[in-house]
């Protein structure tokens, strides 16, 4: 079994949205990877970011200069 690690999670309210941030992140190099949304949270789609929240801040940053909207923003052991 995988031992957890503390993450920070985005949920998106749309499939398209988490889409575009894979997108912008993956062009800008930045950390993350799409998971399914872990059990814990509900989301509109069943897709999230996740990352180390050490991360965190320069794809908040990135987010905002994309126009991308979270739902919600979660830190969990995944």
């Amino acid at each position: 079994m995988r031992k957890k690690e503390r993450k920070t999670v985005i949920t998106f309210s749309t499939t398209t949205a988490a889409i575009h941030m894979e997108q912008c992140c993956k062009k800008r190099q930045l950390p993350g990877r799409l998971i399914p949304v872990p059990v814990a949270i509900t989301a509109g789609c069943g897709l999230a970011w996740a990352m180390y929240p050490s991360e965190t801040k320069p794809v908040l940053a990135m987010m905002e200069q994309e126009g991308i909207a979270a739902e919600g923003i979660y830190e969990l052991e995944i």
